[in-house]
């Protein structure tokens, strides 16, 4: 007698995986909480952030801390937007020069960026060699130094996802080190250290956010073998990652208007902060597709804000996926409260009016495109291959130029 029928529950298809890291700690006011947790996984201690949240007093009093504690601090404060290759090689002829040389646990506080720079230290320290080492998936030989993630900002989910991406001129677009190895060993979200986010930076983020739940919930469905989570670090929509897509997307679409144009403290903050965490997790096993594919060449060539950039793609991905995801495309559009009986197209619509209601440019051309630059878009778009496998639509060459091109338009199907 198998399982299921012993307990009386129907046999179920569903394929599911969750990647993620040890601990969760999630909550106002539970940032009190990150010193004890940093020096329970060692007393030597590197803090990654940039300049901006270097000189907030939540900051200091994190230093100030562990060392009343008897750790041996190092800051790492010079973490740039888009986490240039050349921050990596930086922080770490910093930490190799500094009274913690020889870390036990690095702390990415901050934005995606800061995270990533986390991260991609900790994995350089233990493995030594560069970044580009260890470009693309499975590449990363063994476990890092451990991790704490602290975002102040609610959009990357980067506290629980197995990326970090980085920009590098000899690659010409952003690139991307995937390895489950590179999960934080801890993430602390405290949604009060979002309330001094700008309106340009919430909508940003919540753009992310809503575009990391969009595409995780409408990724591809591979065939469940039991090799694919070794095949693959994202492996496609599945019923854990759906779970937290659905949540995520309810919690956008009720606080995510409300975060960019109120701003402040509040409940708002504290949906879009679980909004952009359920992200993380969703995308950190599923994975995303065509709208961040696109969004590389597009960051390289108009220095946009990675959140602005797939906030303007999302729609017209959205629309070229939907004869393939119809279903989930309409729950998506009843998540975000456009209502019960809502079409494909008609969610299409609810995502991109919610976009723009934000601020996020409608069009390519709004970014800076120009038309002679989408040839160029769509041949490095493909070259993300990750990202262009895993969406739910087979995309060559003359889908990618089309797609570009009603991104430019601004022509939804």
């Amino acid at each position: 007698m198998s399982p299921s029928s012993s307990a009386g529950i129907a046999p179920t298809s569903s394929f599911g995986l969750l990647r993620q890291p040890r601990e969760v700690l999630y909550g106002a006011g539970q940032r009190a909480a990150l010193a004890p947790m940093v020096l329970a996984l060692g007393n030597q201690v590197v803090l990654v952030t940039d300049e901006r949240m270097a000189g907030d007093p939540f900051f200091n009093d994190v230093v100030v801390a562990l060392r009343r504690r008897g750790a041996r601090v190092t800051v790492f404060d010079q973490v740039t937007p888009d986490l240039p290759v050349g921050d990596v090689d930086a922080a770490v002829a910093h930490v190799r020069s500094s009274e913690a040389s020889d870390p036990e646990v690095v702390v990415g506080i901050g934005g995606g960026s800061c995270i990533d720079l986390a991260k991609v230290l900790a994995l350089v320290l233990r493995h030594g060699g560069s970044p580009r080492d260890y470009y693309g998936e499975f590449a990363v030989p063994g476990p890092t130094i451990p991790v704490v993630a602290v975002p102040t900002t609610a959009g990357t989910g980067s506290e629980v996802t197995p990326v970090a991406v980085l920009s590098d001129p000899e690659a010409v677009m952003k690139v991307g080190i995937s390895s489950p190895y590179l999960i934080p060993h801890t993430a602390v979200i405290d949604p009060v250290l979002t309330g001094s986010c700008p309106s340009g930076l919430s909508a940003a983020s919540g753009a992310d956010a809503l575009s990391h739940l969009v595409e995780s919930f409408t990724a591809i469905r591979h065939e469940p073998t039991s090799e694919l989570y070794q095949e693959r670090v994202f492996v496609g929509k599945g019923a854990l990652t759906d779970a937290y897509a659905r949540y995520g997307l309810e919690l956008v679409g009720r606080s995510l208007r409300t975060c960019v144009h109120t701003g402040g403290e509040g409940p708002h903050r504290d949906d879009m902060a679980m909004a952009a965490l359920c992200g993380g997790f969703a995308l950190g096993t599923a994975g995303t597709a065509v709208a961040h594919a696109f969004q590389y060449p597009i960051g390289a060539l108009t220095h946009t804000a990675h959140g602005v950039g797939v906030g303007c793609l999302l729609p017209y991905a959205m629309a070229f996926n939907a004869e393939a995801r119809p279903e989930e495309t309409s729950e998506i559009g009843r998540l975000l409260g456009a209502g019960e009986n809502v079409t494909p197209q008609g969610a299409v619509r609810a995502v991109a009016d919610l976009l723009s209601d934000i601020g996020i440019p409608a069009t390519l051309a709004d970014l800076g495109v120009t038309y002679d630059q989408l040839d160029e878009i769509a041949e490095n778009g493909l070259r993300a291959r990750r990202l262009v496998q895993n969406n739910p639509v087979p995309l060559g060459a003359v889908e990618a130029r089309e797609l570009v091109e009603l991104a430019f338009t601004g022509k939804l199907p």
